[in-house]
């Protein structure tokens, strides 16, 4: 089955606003439960840099048939139904197989 990316940077303004982010996060993280909860096999984190500081963006990972099943899904992530991240969505293509 396909696997797909989203990454995402998070908006500067957003950078500041703590308590916007941290309640969009928690929107996030539980949103991804219920994917889980469904069957989809899904994965989703935060970049750090060498000093383990956030800021770096983030990775979603989605395994599902087509990009189109794929975006569907993604636009109904809370991070960017609240417009707070810029993002890219992808599929990946394994090279050694």
């Amino acid at each position: 089955m396909p696997i797909f990316i989203k990454t995402e940077l998070i908006k500067k303004e957003y950078l500041i606003q703590k308590d916007i982010r941290k309640k969009i996060i928690n929107e996030h993280i539980k949103w991804i439960e219920n994917l889980k909860k469904k069957g989809i096999n899904i994965k989703s984190g935060f970049l750090v840099d060498e000093f383990k500081q956030s800021g770096a963006g983030g990775l979603l990972i989605l395994e599902i048939g087509t990009y189109k099943e794929a975006l569907e899904i993604i636009k109904k992530d809370p991070m960017i139904k609240n417009n707070i991240v810029e993002w890219k969505l992808n599929e990946w293509i394994n090279i050694n197989k």
